[in-house]
């Protein structure tokens, strides 16, 4: 397939600064480039177009963005222009510096390290397949906890026919990260090419690394990479932010792996769905960052993954991305955060109280959890989705089975006042299927 000139000095932007990035681009990912049709004549016309601007498909009436009263009623004084033109692909420059600055602030270890600029996305499962877009063909191999959100092997296994391989995300005795697997995984795939998954807070067990955990798992990745795997590090850090144990490092692994080696390029998914608690507004962020990148080549990843979205979406909602500015440039912003981050605590140090009871030792192990939204109990003597079923039927209460011994609660959207009864009534449904 021959190349639109536009990608092949993408391409050439890449390899010159950052050559193993290059290498690391999927087929689809190095043909991608950002067009220079109606979205980039509209952006120099808007700068230039002083009489008549007749660019765009939108309406205009009176200098602004045409409307209807029975919408715009509903939006308690928004501007026109900030909710119904189309948004640049890359998502509004406002908003991504903005989103910069955020990570920055919660990423001290980041540095100086430079990065790209954040593209916003239709949320964080939008940002995972355009990861998988432009970094998987098929058979290429990602390597991820055996603890994991299942729409990985649909956005990954199924759309891009990649291998998906697991290692054990806890150690044996539940006390912690299981680094030895991890360690033995990276070995297992030494002077490869491997994307690797680190979910944290992780869905579904609602487990966070402790400080000396992260280092070490940032210590075997970017031994990996000196060694000559190529690797491809995903931080999904959708829970980012959600952490409940004093011991728990704070900041996402991207600070970090963004300088750690020429031969690992780190990727940030992350976004104002669960962070900021706007899940229906769908704004999520890809951020890219490598030992030596430098501002061309981000660029030019920038432009691909544009490319990409403009390819699939056009660009993300408008509405969604102007409500998320100025939420977090409102200076009550951290405060109004952190007090329902503080209510999630206090469910999650609920949770921790009822369920390691002595009395429920013979229905239940329980996954380590220490953040997030999630926890997940390893059912003892019932299959979980048996389980699952019997307590909609028999108590009205819905929970998730995964495979068949575990079962993932959600404490984030129970009220702490009534978890005790929801354990104890799935006690009561284990030993009734037990007999």
């Amino acid at each position: 397939m021959s190349l639109n000139p536009l990608a092949q000095a993408a391409n050439q932007a890449i390899q010159a600064d950052c050559p193993v990035v290059h290498d690391l681009l999927s087929g689809i990912g190095k043909a991608l480039f950002f067009p220079k049709g109606i979205l980039t004549q509209s952006a120099e016309a808007k700068t230039k177009a002083t009489r008549f601007n007749a660019t765009i498909g939108t309406a205009t009436e009176g200098g602004q963005a045409m409307y209807i009263d029975c919408i715009h009623s509903q939006f308690n004084g928004l501007a026109p222009d900030d909710l119904y033109p189309y948004a640049p692909s890359p998502g509004l420059p406002a908003l991504r510096e903005a989103w910069a600055a955020k990570q920055r602030e919660e990423t001290p270890s980041m540095g100086a390290q430079a990065t790209s600029l954040p593209v916003v996305t239709n949320a964080l499962t939008h940002a995972l397949d355009l990861v998988g877009e432009l970094f998987l063909d098929p058979g290429d191999e990602v390597l991820m906890p055996d603890q994991l959100w299942g729409n990985y092997r649909l956005t990954w296994g199924v759309k891009r026919q990649a291998k998906l391989s697991t290692f054990a995300f806890f150690n044996d005795d539940l006390s912690g990260f299981n680094q030895a697997a991890f360690e033995a995984a990276l070995a297992e795939r030494a002077g490869g090419k491997v994307m690797v998954i680190l979910n944290f807070p992780n869905n579904p067990t609602g487990y966070s690394p402790t400080r000396d955990e992260a280092a070490k798992i940032v210590a075997a990745l970017s031994a990996a990479a000196a060694a000559g795997t190529k690797i491809i590090a995903v931080c999904d850090d959708a829970y980012y932010g959600m952490f409940y144990a004093d011991d728990c490092e704070t900041e996402s692994l991207f600070g970090r792996l963004a300088g750690a080696h020429e031969n690992l390029l780190a990727v940030k998914v992350d976004g104002a769905t669960k962070e900021i608690f706007v899940w229906g507004l769908r704004v999520g962020f890809i951020t890219f960052g490598v030992k030596n990148g430098t501002e061309a080549m981000y660029q030019a990843l920038e432009q691909k993954t544009g490319g990409a979205i403009r390819g699939a979406v056009s660009n993300i909602t408008r509405p969604g991305q102007t409500i998320v500015l100025n939420g977090i440039k409102d200076p009550n912003f951290r405060a109004q955060q952190a007090e329902k981050i503080a209510i999630l605590r206090e469910r999650a140090d609920e949770v921790q109280r009822v369920v390691y009871q002595e009395q429920y030792a013979d229905c239940w192990d329980v996954y380590p959890f220490n953040a997030g939204y999630f926890m997940c109990l390893r059912i003892k003597g019932v299959d979980a989705e048996q389980l699952r079923l019997y307590l909609l039927d028999e108590h009205g209460i819905g929970t998730i089975s995964l495979g068949s011994t575990d079962l993932r609660v959600a404490f984030s959207c129970c009220e702490k006042g009534d978890l005790a009864e929801l354990f104890d009534r799935v006690a009561q449904s284990v030993r009734a299927l037990q007999g």
